[in-house]
């Protein structure tokens, strides 16, 4: 069923529009990472002045709305709010510099040179890429990965359309016909041509770092939560905790507000650039339910990779949902990628439930 024929959102969808807005979006999203770091600076600020050992007098008798006032008029140094800072715009630095790196961490890798001795199979990526990269309106052929993986997956990373990287498992590259792989190539150019790659890329290392942060915070509080109960004036420490405990959900909304609409853009920019929904749709099904055949092994493969919380929102398909998941669950909320079937519909194709009934 070509694109045209098919209906449904994919064709009365303006996206355009969907592309503003998510720029909007990621400029918002990226402002409230660095919000939330300057936050938890000054919130260490006024835990370290509260203990005295700058301010040099007894923390029982200074109360918290001084030390508060007095960082904020800039009578207290704010050492920690300029750490956080620092480490902020330091984590956007490394996510620039060592992308590649970063977002590979922990796999078994290697990139692909059309002046290597290929397989039949890896000349034809090398080539689908480069065919679907003129078709995109691109001007850089994106850099190319293997991953030794015995699980079906594939994303796209970079901060920039020069600096972009397609990385596919070995197992999807064995097992998708060339139309298949066309597909989620097309995909996947889709989103380098968004620039939303770049947005995966801060989010990942920002949140992890963040939460690292938090980590640091509450265990060098941790000891000193005692004495301060004596003191009646342990309320910061309770801060510290609750935050703790609702900023890996906090890190996990913010990704949200953008993952879900950003892959069914890439959905619609690959059938813009095949003109035809079949392949993309059948690439999915293979996908899901590849993984849904083998979901222990495959399972088991995905802990065993050190730092895939990292590439999870870049995936094609969530790694977290070994399957097609036919009923709404917590899991489905907090996934970053809608559900196979939901989109299966956006591109006007019949579900996975609705073939097997």
């Amino acid at each position: 069923m070509s694109h045209a024929e098919s209906g449904g959102p994919m064709r009365t969808m303006d996206w355009r529009a969907a592309i503003r807005l998510n720029q909007r979006k990621t400029k918002c999203v990226l402002g409230a990472y660095i919000l939330i770091y300057l936050g938890l600076g000054f919130l260490f600020d006024v835990y370290i002045h509260s203990e005295s050992y700058v301010l040099g007098f007894d923390a029982q008798d200074t109360p918290l709305s001084d030390i508060v006032l007095g960082l904020l008029q800039g009578h207290i140094f704010p050492y920690a709010l300029i750490v956080s800072s620092v480490i902020a715009v330091f984590s956007i630095c490394i996510a620039f510099v060592l992308h590649d790196k970063l977002i590979l961490l922990g796999t078994r890798s290697r990139v692909l040179n059309l002046e290597d001795d290929l397989s039949l199979k890896e000349r034809q990526f090398y080539h689908v890429v480069e065919e679907m990269k003129v078709a995109a309106g691109l001007a850089y052929m994106p850099k190319l990965y293997i991953i030794e993986a015995d699980y079906m997956n594939a994303f796209a990373s970079g901060y920039s359309e020069k600096s972009a990287l397609i990385a596919v498992t070995q197992r999807l590259l064995d097992q998708l016909d060339r139309e298949e792989l066309t597909a989620v190539v097309a995909h996947e150019l889709t989103h380098i041509r968004h620039l939303d790659i770049k947005v995966t890329l801060m989010a990942s290392v920002l949140s992890n770092l963040l939460l690292m942060l938090i980590d640091i915070l509450f265990f060098w509080a941790l000891p000193r939560s005692n004495s301060r109960a004596q003191r009646g004036g342990n309320g910061l420490f309770i801060a510290i905790m609750i935050l703790r405990y609702t900023l890996p959900v906090i890190t996990v909304l913010l990704a949200l507000f953008l993952s879900r609409t950003r892959e069914y853009m890439a959905d619609a920019g690959c059938v813009e650039l095949m003109r035809n929904n079949e392949p993309l749709a059948k690439a999915l099904k293979k996908i899901a339910q590849d993984h849904q055949l083998n979901r222990t092994t495959q399972a088991q493969a995905y802990r065993t990779t050190p730092h895939e919380a990292v590439r999870r929102e870049a995936y094609i398909f969530d790694p977290m949902k070994a399957g097609v998941q036919t009923k709404q669950s917590l899991t489905d909320f907090f996934s970053t990628h809608p559900g196979i079937d939901k989109r299966l519909k956006a591109l006007g194709c019949r579900s996975v439930q609705d073939e097997h009934a």
